[in-house]
């Protein structure tokens, strides 16, 4: 049921909304028609869909190079291709129909059902590969999806979402369970977050917050400023090679990608000796300088648009000097953490920050703590390490929802290399102001109903409850 519209809204508004208004009584009728289908019939529908994105990858690749003009063709098709088909495998064997889960011992029976309409806000730098892997989610679980998409990136969403409903169309199913906003705007998005039955938002901490703050069930993510530790037991050939290929695949538009490393002092001069050779340039202090006005004209805590997701060569031009034409990304070593020291925030750019460590694992713990402190509470850290007491004081000492363990970060939403659920939406937990802090997937699109079944009662005695404390403490 549609949600009623302020009285006093402007009549642009009022537009947007009835605009709005309709695709989304579109999706229902289309939800409708799959609500009841079997994890067979759901299963082909989103193996269809996956597969008329795949095919045409090559040709979304490219619209969405020249349209955004973030990131690279060739990544964008190695994105297309994982994320669309790790998607789909990593959703195989789940249950998103029916009964999906038995507990005899406690007379439990876990029924999923659709959630209804999803809305799909996408990022400009994520217009290609997000809108299929949340649609893959959406419609696994039998619900229908209405995509926002960016202004500036709105023709590649447009194009993926029209491959997404030749599949719907080609296994049978109505094209308008995947719709998208042709001429997006603030309120059309604000409109669509209002009656849809539950958002999916992935870009902006100001994105998330509206999707909070809309009144529907939301899941949001936080910002990235991923942290990657190299401590003195790492194998620092493989160390050197993740962080340059997280920090240069599509030119860092994932926000996984390293923003900052963080080196055991022993050994931060052969690892920087290691990055170099992996394509990394050192900026020395005049450079610095020139980069943080580049990339900060203004001051603030977000960097010009000029410089996301751009090759090596084009942000060392604006900002005044050369490089060579086989480095890749750029290395600036910094010691500060805040806003006085913007280089330690997330980037979105294939620049890194490189600090040193001494003190031993807690020493590093802590200083990734204030850098994710400053930006990306709640997002991703890494090491680089040969013991797992390090890896333990790295995952039990910070507010990170993934630590990943001798990877590349982008890894994180979900690899062949491991178990992480495959996403483009990285919650951060309440640390990054968020309801969760799993990697958002199939399993988060469904509503449970729990059946319960009486069982012999069980024996809840103050004896059992309290006999330890009675024991240590006496029972006055």
């Amino acid at each position: 049921m549609n949600k009623p519209l302020a009285h006093d809204a402007k009549p642009g508004v009022a537009a947007a909304h009835a605009e709005v208004a309709a695709l989304v009584e579109r999706a229902r009728t289309a939800q409708r028609a799959i609500e009841r289908y079997t994890q067979a019939e759901a299963d082909a529908l989103v193996t269809a869909v996956g597969w008329h994105v795949y095919k045409n990858r090559e040709a979304l690749a490219r619209l969405a190079v020249d349209e955004g003009g973030f990131g690279r063709y060739e990544d964008k098709i190695a994105k297309f291709e994982n994320r669309v088909m790790g998607t789909l495998a990593d959703m195989a064997g789940v249950k998103t129909c029916g009964v999906v889960e038995e507990i005899p011992e406690k007379g439990l029976v876990k029924i999923a059902k659709p959630v209804g309409v999803v809305a799909a806000l996408i990022p400009t730098t994520g217009p290609d590969a997000t809108p299929p892997v949340k649609a893959l989610g959406a419609l696994k679980a039998r619900n229908a999806i209405i995509v926002s998409p960016h202004p500036r990136t709105r023709l590649t969403s447009i194009a993926v979402v029209e491959a997404m409903r030749a599949g719907c169309a080609e296994a049978g199913a109505p094209e308008d369970l995947i719709q998208v906003i042709v001429q997006p705007s603030i309120p059309k998005t604000e409109a669509l977050m209002q009656l849809a039955d539950l958002v999916v938002a992935t870009g902006g901490a100001g994105m998330v917050r509206a999707a909070y703050g809309s009144g529907t069930p939301a899941y949001g993510v936080g910002v990235g400023n991923s942290v990657h530790i190299v401590d003195e037991t790492a194998d620092l050939d493989d160390a050197a090679t993740m962080i340059a290929r997280a920090k240069t695949f599509d030119y860092a538009t994932s926000c996984l990608a390293d923003n900052a490393v963080v080196a055991e002092g022993r050994i931060a001069d052969a690892l920087l000796a290691r990055l170099v050779a992996a394509g990394g340039h050192v900026c020395n202090a005049d450079e610095k300088g020139r980069l943080r006005r580049a990339m900060w004209p203004n001051g603030g805590e977000i960097p010009s648009i000029e410089v996301v997701a751009k090759p090596a060569q084009r942000i060392a031009e604006l900002a005044g000097f050369e490089i060579g034409p086989d480095r890749t990304f750029l290395i600036v070593e910094e010691d500060g953490v805040g806003p006085e020291h913007p280089f330690s925030g997330e980037k979105l750019s294939v620049v890194l920050a490189f600090y040193r460590y001494a003190g031993g694992i807690d020493a590093a713990v802590g200083l990734v703590n204030a850098i994710t402190g400053y930006q990306g509470l709640g997002h991703t850290c890494g090491i680089h390490t040969s013991s797992d007491a390090n890896v333990e004081a790295l995952a039990m000492g910070t507010k990170t929802a993934r630590v990943l363990v001798n990877q590349n970060l982008n890894e994180g939403a979900g690899s062949p290399r491991n178990g992480m659920p495959y996403t483009l939406s990285l919650a951060c937990g309440t640390w990054g102001g968020n309801i969760t802090t799993e990697n958002v997937n199939a399993r988060h699109y469904v509503n449970l109903t729990w059946v319960s079944r009486p069982l012999k009662p069980r024996a809840i005695t103050p004896e059992a409850i309290f006999a330890d404390h009675w024991a240590r403490h006496g029972r006055k």
